[in-house]
């Protein structure tokens, strides 16, 4: 009882940190409320460092040293994560071993799963302010589209700077999914326009709750226990896929016109996603695992603000539908964080 007293005498601070290849975006709320809260100030910086800087950390603890209510998220930058179309343990090895991940169900249908040894990296990376939550991207993605996958079949993608994140969707189901990182692959091809002409070809088959991660000895005193990250399984209503376009994507593209011919890097960076979005679909028909059925709409949640050439390659290349929303990744993980506390 003394506890909720003092809740109302606080504002409660959530800090959301992103790491976006060789930077880190801090995004923070301060807001006011017990059981349904109210944001009163927010606050954004990038920093050139992906580690906990001196800088970094002075500009955390301005906030935070303010109340005893402050609350940590992290998204997952694992490469050794993804999600799995099933929440029965018994079946989830038949998708991919999970004796090395951390994993949890959502939405009672579908299960994300990361590396422990990532998740204790984490932990261990950012121990000078502690961790509550890291989310999943897979997370991000189902609820950032959570108007839509309940739905029609659809593949949804997240793009970060060096990953992306694919789901695919059918009334609520995951069918499939796969998280690529596209940084190192984008270096090591080097992709000119003139590389367009060539046939594509590839085959890549490729918030969670942090308690009880089994590691060893001196590790586990680093590990603080982290609350619960709910499923993300109360979904509004939605109205059904239509042939027009959505709004988000009329308002992308009337962003797009003014702009001169794409530069060069962001030319073969979209050009190198499209080419992994392509042999992730390639993949999710050929695999006997998974329930294929074909595609015909994509929802893409662009993180970092790719050209319209990459809409363009899916569309006269594939023929598909796509849909592009503009997206705030660390203020999605704020609202994931929020969704902690609202009742």
């Amino acid at each position: 009882m003394l506890d909720k007293f003092l809740e109302t005498l606080y504002n409660k601070v959530f800090v959301n940190i992103v790491v976006e290849g060789s930077k880190t975006n801090v995004y923070m709320e301060l807001c006011t409320g017990n059981s349904k809260l109210e944001m009163i100030h927010n606050t954004h910086e990038v920093f050139e460092t992906n580690t906990l800087s001196t800088q970094m950390l002075e500009y955390i603890e301005s906030y935070t040293r303010e109340t005893p209510y402050f609350y940590i998220s992290i998204l997952d930058n694992s490469l050794a994560q993804g999600v799995i179309p099933t929440c029965d343990k018994g079946r989830l090895s038949y998708y991919h071993d999970v004796s090395a991940s951390e994993y949890k169900c959502s939405a009672n249908n579908w299960t994300y799963f990361t590396s422990k040894t990532d998740l204790y990296s984490i932990e261990k990376k950012y121990h000078k302010i502690g961790v509550d939550f890291i989310f999943s991207p897979f997370t991000v993605l189902s609820h950032f589209f959570k108007d839509k996958i309940t739905s029609d079949l659809a593949m949804y993608i997240l793009i970060e700077t060096s990953t992306i994140s694919i789901a695919i969707f059918s009334n609520g189901e995951l069918l499939y999914g796969d998280h690529l990182n596209t940084h190192h692959i984008i270096e090591e091809d080097g992709l000119t326009s003139g590389d367009l002409d060539e046939d594509i070809d590839l085959n890549l088959d490729e918030g969670i709750d942090l308690e009880d991660i089994d590691v060893d000895g001196d590790e586990m005193e680093l590990i603080d226990d982290f609350g619960d990250i709910e499923d993300l399984d109360t979904l509004e209503d939605i109205d059904e896929f239509a042939g027009h376009k959505d709004i988000e994507e009329e308002l992308y593209e009337a962003a797009e016109e003014p702009k001169s011919i794409s530069t060069e890097s962001s030319f073969n960076e979209d050009y190198q996603r499209f080419t992994l979005i392509q042999s992730c679909i390639a993949a999710y028909y050929k695999d006997e695992k998974y329930e294929s059925s074909f595609i015909e709409n994509v929802y893409v949640a662009d993180g970092v603000g790719v050209s319209s050439e990459l809409k363009r390659y899916l569309e006269e290349e594939m023929f598909l539908n796509v849909y592009v929303r503009q997206a705030n990744i660390s203020m999605e993980v704020c609202e994931l964080a929020k969704m902690e506390f609202d009742v």
